[in-house]
């Protein structure tokens, strides 16, 4: 099943924590431990598509797999990272935010899965003090569909 993550209204950058100055903020999808797909924190917006297999557990539950997955079963996500790109530092992760794969989207899944449509997660990057988006994305900030 395809996962297609759409992300606007990014935060810039440039990211001041104050205590820290980030100049040059990239996000990605999260890999293992590693970013795919960077995106400059810059740009009008970010699309991510990403292949998940479903999986129904013995107990009839669905599962989420896949090289983007995080988490253990029954608690599934997966991470935008955010970082710094610089020469000495080619990512330097300083924050992730969580795509949570919970009982709602499940339901979303199967539905995306047996139409064999994407389902689609449409984020708004920015955090309430214009900076990047982190922790666990509530629905404020994310939107599951299927299309």
């Amino acid at each position: 099943m395809r996962i297609t993550i759409r992300g606007h209204n990014l935060p810039g950058r440039r990211f001041d924590e104050g205590d820290r100055v980030r100049d040059n903020v990239h996000v990605g999808v999260q890999e293992g431990r590693d970013p795919v797909g960077m995106v400059r924190g810059d740009a009008k917006s970010a699309t991510w598509d990403v292949d998940v297999k479903l999986v129904t557990t013995e107990d009839g539950e669905l599962d989420f797999r896949g090289p983007v997955v995080q988490g253990k079963r029954g608690e599934r996500f997966v991470y935008l990272t955010w970082g710094n790109v610089s020469g000495d530092a080619p990512f330097d992760m300083f924050r992730r935010a969580k795509l949570m794969l919970d009982a709602g989207v499940s339901t979303l899944a199967r539905t995306a899965e047996r139409e064999d449509r994407s389902l689609v997660a449409t984020i708004d990057l920015t955090d309430g003090r214009g900076g990047p988006r982190c922790a666990r994305l509530k629905s404020d900030a994310l939107t599951w569909t299927v299309e």
